[in-house]
């Protein structure tokens, strides 16, 4: 549970758009959204492994991480036991500071003297 809420909370800030577009899709076809909103739920999928800061947040963040998917192995009877590591891996998360595109500066050439 504890996995999941991490995963979903750093998905829901980065990849909220890819996320509302499934949950709208899933709420508008009850009977058929596994098959009718699949191609959202890879949308998803591509999000989270392909946004750069989610990125930059599994490799700055490896070590507060295996040490909470270390505890759930501990602990599988009782993640609850887990909490101290969920909450450093996403202040881990949240401390991991977002890339900005190279400004209009930092991309032109020098002007020649």
């Amino acid at each position: 549970m504890f996995c999941r809420q991490a995963a979903l909370e750093i998905t829901a800030r980065y990849c909220s758009r890819e996320l509302d577009q499934y949950g709208q899709c899933v709420t508008a076809k009850p009977e058929s959204w596994q098959r009718d909103c699949h191609h959202l739920k890879m949308s998803i999928a591509q999000c989270t492994s392909s946004h750069p800061i989610i990125r930059q947040i599994r490799q700055t963040c490896a070590e507060p991480f295996e040490a909470f998917e270390e505890c759930l192995r501990q602990n599988e009877a009782s993640a609850g036991k887990c909490a101290e590591q969920v909450r450093r891996f996403l202040q881990c998360a949240e401390q991991v500071p977002p890339q900005h595109p190279p400004t209009a500066m930092q991309t032109q050439p020098l002007p020649a003297s």
